[in-house]
């Protein structure tokens, strides 16, 4: 029987799943109809004029054209200007259902009213920043505390790629080693030490223009679920001068793109307590989605140090921080002792009044609505949902979910396999990339927001009457896959 308290009502068959990945790789790729893909490229010709000519205007000021990595939608971005409950809206007034969720912060949903209100007290009373210590500073570390004791002091930071620096460096100061070990696939932000081994397993540096070398001399990573490959790491580190720690996605890499097996971090931990090894969780996405408790409470794993991410503000700017055991939190204390090292870190914005206002209250309404629960039962009904279209159309796309983590593999861009033949590989890559781009776009012509075309938050605001209007739309891009 599965916690109460915890989005997954259970953990899912791991083998079953990387079973249908397997078959979904050996398949021809199964793209949108051209003739269906005709109609959906006239839908953002026709019904998204608007966001064309800014987004067009917006690349002669802006890279790309826009400001963040999630706003590139195939064929082109479209421009939100009004968020509410499971709904956005683009500028020329179109509603989509929203699965990005701000790429998964956003468990009440979209601009939650109880949160908003009290933003707006608050910068009535004082404004969003003073640079000086607020009330809720100490209200959010001491909250963060009673649900995840692991986290015995808290340090709020301005973004998880902040808090993973800080970790990183935390461990290499109280360890006196510099060996990271980080499991293949994962994002743990986007500083020079950890852009390695990003999206597929064993790609290493390939993501890594413009960084030096030295930079990510002492990052290592290791397969996803492959213990026997992290024992050998960390036993060949320890002739090497030890490893630093180990920092996991405890639910897999890329929020559980690859998933892990129930017992996995149970395991990693055991193994870093062997080799005197720092265990971090990256809970950017899982704190505060999955559980009150986070993914360490569901599993029942303890970590030393834990990265926060865009949750912990509740989806309001500037989130991040880092918690863990006192005597390596002790580490980060501004006015340290004199003669007593200490981890640098900055932020001036950091923990501004309004960023931990909103943590806090959107914790204490995590509290109130059990949000958890309801968002994570609202992911089982997508993911149901979405399986049985897959088996009424016949098609070997793969879905499943932790929780309110959704994940719809049509494409699986990231689990071609590297081999011996590597400009083969990344030609396949490409072209399932741009499958995956395309069923993107239909599902958003069908009123569907996805981040990518392939992983889906649910929120609370997520109704049954809103997932079953989902799924209606979802039918319509499954019956013009090509083979049916």
């Amino acid at each position: 029987m599965e916690k109460k308290g915890y989005a997954i009502s259970s953990w899912h068959n791991t083998e079953k799943i990387y079973a249908g990945l397997d078959h979904l790789m050996k398949q021809p790729t199964r793209p949108v109809k051209r003739e269906a893909m005709a109609k959906v490229m006239d839908y953002f010709d026709t019904k998204c004029v608007k966001s064309k000519e800014m987004v067009s205007e917006a690349k002669n000021y802006i890279p790309g054209g826009v400001q963040h990595n999630l706003a590139f939608n195939y064929p082109f971005p479209i421009v939100i200007n009004k968020a509410e409950g499971p709904y956005l809206w683009d500028i020329d007034g179109n509603q989509y259902i929203d699965f990005l969720q701000s790429g998964g912060p956003i468990i009440l949903g979209n601009n939650y009213e109880p949160v908003r209100e009290k933003v707006i007290e608050l910068i009535h009373d004082c404004g969003p920043v003073t640079g000086l210590f607020h009330e809720y500073e100490y209200k959010l570390a001491k909250l963060i505390n009673h649900h995840m004791p692991s986290i015995e002091m808290y340090r709020m930071l301005g973004s998880g790629t902040e808090s993973v620096m800080a970790a990183i460096r935390i461990s290499r100061l109280v360890t006196g080693k510099k060996k990271v070990i980080k499991i293949g696939g994962a994002y743990h932000g986007w500083s020079d030490q950890v852009v390695y081994g990003l999206k597929i397993p064993g790609t290493r540096r390939f993501e890594a223009h413009g960084i030096p070398r030295t930079s990510t001399r002492h990052t290592q990573e290791v397969k996803p679920n492959d213990l026997s490959a992290l024992r050998r790491q960390l036993k060949l580190n320890k002739l090497r001068g030890g490893t630093a720690c180990v920092i996991v996605e405890p639910v897999g890499p890329e929020s559980g793109t690859r998933p892990v097996y129930k017992e996995y971090n149970q395991h990693v931990r055991k193994l870093c307590d062997e080799f005197d090894t720092l265990l971090i969780f990256d809970e950017v996405v899982t704190g505060f989605r999955m559980g009150l408790g986070g993914a360490q409470g569901y599993f029942d794993v303890k970590p030393d140090l834990t990265i926060f991410g865009k949750v912990i503000a509740g989806g309001y700017p500037s989130a991040g921080g880092i918690g863990g055991r006192k005597d390596l939190m002790s580490r980060l204390a501004a006015g340290l002792e004199s003669g007593k090292k200490r981890a640098y870190v900055g932020g001036t914005l950091a923990a501004n009044p309004l960023s931990a206002l909103a943590g806090y209250y959107t914790i204490k309404e995590i509290e109130k609505t059990n949000a958890c629960e309801v968002a994570g039962r609202a992911g089982d009904r997508l993911t149901e949902g979405l399986n049985e279209i897959i088996d009424k159309y016949n098609l070997p796309f793969v879905a499943y979910n932790q929780g309110s983590i959704c994940h719809l593999e049509t494409a699986a861009a990231m689990f071609v396999k590297l081999g011996i033949n590597i400009i083969s590989a990344l030609g396949e890559i490409k072209k399932r990339k741009h499958m995956m781009e395309e069923m993107g776009a239909a599902y958003l012509a069908e009123g569907i927001i996805t981040l990518a075309g392939s992983r889906l938050y649910t929120s609370l605001a997520d109704t049954d009457d809103v997932i079953d209007e989902a799924l209606e739309g979802f039918d319509r891009v499954f019956q013009n896959i090509e083979g049916i």
